[in-house]
């Protein structure tokens, strides 16, 4: 069995905190009571946070469906998970940055509740189930830190607070309990530290991760048989969930075939994974399975026929060299910007090689050909989020380039960093036409052969990393090279069009 105590032994007296049976993985509530710990230490660091100050966080809602009672699928909000790993709804939780007590609140349930839901249990149940210092109810929030954490006129840093996901560019809310008016409220000081301790991960997160990347690299390998796209996602979630225990995905999964493969983020409600797999597609599958909200993100590319055509082989071939290329370079203080233009480079040395491009590749670099090809960025950060918070800290700004822009993450690289690696080709026609419009590029294309790749869709190769002092520990685990496809397809009879 897979379990997290057989490779922390010292966390045996720890009740795990997580587990869906068999064999899924054992997570102890260590992993939480270290994020707390790491948290106390980058404050009490911090300038502007007096004596007896307590960080406030507030866990997600649960939500109902528009203006209906029909309850929408609950995960936990990311930060409040991080620092509690808390499953319920509607939670705070406070945390003494002195002493590093933890009080967790959870909501006080009418007797109905036992009718309807479940089990009402006690306090004491959610205080060894979270191995927190101490549970009480959300009423009682503000009269508690009062009473037993003596705050007093002192700073309550407060989140969801001021803080800009410079992913998604959305503002995290403020935390807010009846009574938060009594305190000395700091919502600027919590948001930055916390983010930089969610960039480099524990041991205890890397083992979670490395399993999220087990059970969806066999996801991906056991997905045939499917006549659509739709078949292949509802096959990948329901082995995700029967065999990992992961009731959620990472994000919508992508399931392109054909032309549909350069839909980036195809599987949104106007294009929704229902395209029936024809003979000659390319598939490109992004999907990731999600564990206790510990997020995997891979991609695999391939014949919907197992085996390569020669253009097939070709694009293939390029992005698997740019991956590799990638990979080879990666290591601490390299900068991420960098290994973005890399993939670029060796993707517009391989689209000469093929002849849909011609020309000095220098040239093509600086009027963007790449972007042209790969108009997203190379990788991001991956942890509780799958896009992860920290990737643009103060101080560094995105680079305003075509391709560039969309990089998702700024800074150098660091160990324990967890990012994806994601080189892609794609022949998005929107995009082909604006370059065939453009003096600059068009000079470049070979358009008799560009014309052949009308309709391709793309490739995309997703590898899911973590950074170590000397290079990089791959998590991830399917096959890869044109040869480990079409033998792996070959020999597991798959064919998705059986």
């Amino acid at each position: 069995m897979y379990n997290i105590l057989t490779h922390f032994p010292m966390l045996s007296f720890c009740r795990p905190v997580y587990w869906l049976g068999k064999d899924t993985l054992r997570v102890s509530a260590a992993l939480f009571a270290e994020n707390r710990r790491r948290l106390c230490q980058g404050l009490k660091a911090k300038d502007g946070v007096a004596p007896k100050s307590v960080v406030v966080l507030q866990g997600g809602e649960q939500k109902q469906r528009y203006c209906t009672d029909t309850d929408m699928l609950f995960r936990q909000e990311s930060f409040f998970h991080w620092a509690f790993g808390v499953t319920e709804a509607d939670c705070y939780g406070a945390i003494d940055v002195d002493t590093g007590k933890s009080i967790l609140f959870v909501p006080k349930l009418p007797e109905s509740y036992a009718t309807w839901m479940g089990e009402i249990h006690p306090r004491e149940y959610f205080k060894e189930k979270y191995a927190v210092d101490e549970v009480q109810y959300t009423c009682d929030v503000s009269y508690l830190i009062l009473r037993d954490m003596k705050v007093g006129l002192v700073i309550v840093l407060c989140f969801f607070q001021r803080g800009q996901n410079t992913d998604s560019g959305s503002i995290c809310r403020e935390a807010s309990f009846e009574g938060i008016s009594q305190f000395q409220v700091n919502n600027t000081l919590l948001h930055p530290v916390i983010v930089e301790c969610r960039l480099t991960k524990t041991d205890m997160e890397l083992e979670v991760l490395r399993y999220t990347n087990r059970i969806s690299s066999e996801a991906h390998k056991e997905v045939k048989s499917c006549r659509t796209d739709r078949q292949t996602y509802l096959l990948f979630q329901h082995y995700c969930y029967s065999h990992g225990g992961m009731r959620h995905t990472s994000y919508t999964c992508i399931c392109g075939t054909g032309n549909n493969g350069s839909v980036l983020h195809y599987g949104h409600a106007g294009a929704p994974n229902d395209k029936t797999i024809d003979d000659g597609d390319m598939c490109l599958f992004d999907m990731g399975g999600e564990y206790y909200c510990y997020s995997s993100d891979i991609t695999c590319s391939f014949p919907a026929n197992g085996k390569f055509t020669p253009d097939q082989k070709a694009i293939y071939e390029a992005v698997l060299k740019s991956s590799r290329a990638v990979m080879a370079a990666i290591k601490p203080e390299v900068k991420w910007t960098e290994m973005h233009r890399l993939a670029d480079q060796v993707h517009l040395e391989e689209l000469v090689k093929i002849g849909i491009l011609h020309g000095s590749v220098e040239d093509m670099l600086k009027v963007h050909m790449g972007s042209v090809f790969m108009p997203h960025g190379l990788g991001h950060l991956l942890g509780i989020d799958v896009h992860d918070v920290g990737g643009y800290p103060e101080g560094i700004e995105r680079v305003n380039e075509p391709g560039l822009k969309s990089l998702r993450m700024g800074r150098l690289v660091q160990e324990r960093m967890v990012l994806t690696v994601e080189p892609g080709i794609y022949f998005i026609n929107h995009l082909l036409d604006q370059a065939l419009a453009n003096p600059a590029q068009s000079c470049f294309i070979n358009n008799e052969v560009l014309t052949r790749f009308r309709g391709f869709g793309g490739v995309r190769i997703e590898d899911d990393i973590a950074v170590t002092a000397s290079g990089m520990e791959l998590l991830t685990c399917v096959p890869r090279t044109v040869e480990e496809i079409e033998d792996f397809m070959a020999d597991q009879n798959i064919c998705f069009l059986m």
